[in-house]
C-alpha cells in the first residue's frame, strides 16, 4: 500500500497546485474529487495520473481503480489536497488533453465568457447528455478547475474541449451556422435547422453586441410565465434540448 502522511511531501505540494489555473497549466493536470466523479472520469478516454484516498475511504477507492495507482493519505494531507471545506475522502488526478483546433467543427455548444464553473460544468454535462461532445470554449472561466469538473459530475471527460477565439470561431472554414441564445428578440429554436453551434454567453452580460451581429440565427426561449430570463445552465440545456426534440 502506498502511503503518504506528511502534508510537507513534495508530491502533495505539487498536487496542492492544481487547485489553481497556474498550477493546472504547468502541471497539465487537473483534480476530480469523490468517488462517483472519479469513476465516471476512469471510464471516460482520459489519461488517469493517481487516486488519492483516507484509510476511510480505501475499500471504496479499490473498487474503482487498480491499487498500485491509490495512494492513501491521512486526514491532513487529504484536507490539504481537497478543494472542498469538506473533502470526500477520494480525490482522482487526471491528465489535461492537448489543446487543438478540428479542422471540422460540429453542432453543438459555445460557451462564451461563461464566467460561473457551476454553469459551465453544469452546461458540459448537457452537451454530453444530449449528443454534442464537441464543445467550444471562448474565454470565459476554466473547465478544468475543480467546481467546474464537480459540475460535470466527471462527463467531462468524455468531451472534447475546443478552445477557440471569436475570431477564429467566426472565420473557421468548416463549422455550422453560429447561433446565440437571448433573452428577448429571438426566434424559437424549432424554426431553424438542428445543424448550429449554440451559443451560451456571460451570466450577467450576455454575449457582446458586436457577436451577435455576426450570428446568423438568434434564438429565445419561449417562457409565458412572468419570468424574464432563466439561470444560463438552464437556458442553455433546454435549448441543447429542444435542438434534439425537433
Amino acid at each position: 500500500m502506498n502511503q503518504i502522511q506528511s502534508v510537507h511531501n513534495k508530491l502533495i505540494k505539487i498536487i496542492t497546485t492544481l487547485q489553481s489555473k497556474k498550477g493546472r497549466e504547468e502541471q497539465n493536470q487537473f483534480l476530480a474529487e469523490g468517488i462517483r466523479t472519479c469513476q465516471t472520469l476512469l471510464d471516460s478516454p482520459l489519461q488517469f495520473i493517481n487516486l488519492y484516498t483516507t484509510e476511510k475511504m480505501f475499500s471504496e477507492a479499490k473498487k474503482i481503480a487498480d491499487e498500485k495507482y491509490i495512494i492513501v493519505v491521512s486526514d491532513a494531507v487529504m484536507k490539504k489536497l481537497s478543494p472542498s471545506t469538506t473533502p470526500s475522502g477520494v480525490l482522482g488526478v487526471f491528465a489535461i488533453p492537448a489543446k487543438k483546433i478540428p479542422s471540422v467543427l460540429k453542432a453543438g455548444l459555445v460557451l462564451a465568457h461563461v464566467s460561473d464553473p457551476g454553469n459551465m460544468g453544469t452546461l458540459i454535462r448537457s452537451a454530453i447528455a444530449f449528443g454534442f461532445p464537441q464543445i467550444i470554449i471562448v474565454e470565459g472561466c476554466d473547465p478544468w478547475s475543480p467546481k467546474a469538473i464537480q459540475a460535470t459530475a466527471g462527463t467531462i471527460g468524455f468531451a472534447e474541449i475546443v478552445h477557440l477565439t471569436w475570431s477564429d470561431l467566426k472565420n473557421h472554414q468548416q463549422r455550422p451556422p453560429l447561433a446565440a441564445l437571448v433573452p428577448t428578440g429571438g426566434i424559437a429554436i424549432n424554426q431553424i435547422s438542428k445543424n448550429i453551434l449554440l451559443i451560451v454567453g456571460n451570466e450577467a452580460h450576455g454575449i457582446p453586441a458586436p457577436w451577435l451581429k455576426e450570428c446568423v440565427y438568434l434564438i429565445t426561449l419561449p417562457m409565458p410565465g412572468k419570468i424574464e430570463s432563466l439561470n444560463a445552465a438552464i437556458a442553455g440545456s433546454i435549448a441543447l434540448y429542444l435542438s434534439i426534440s425537433q
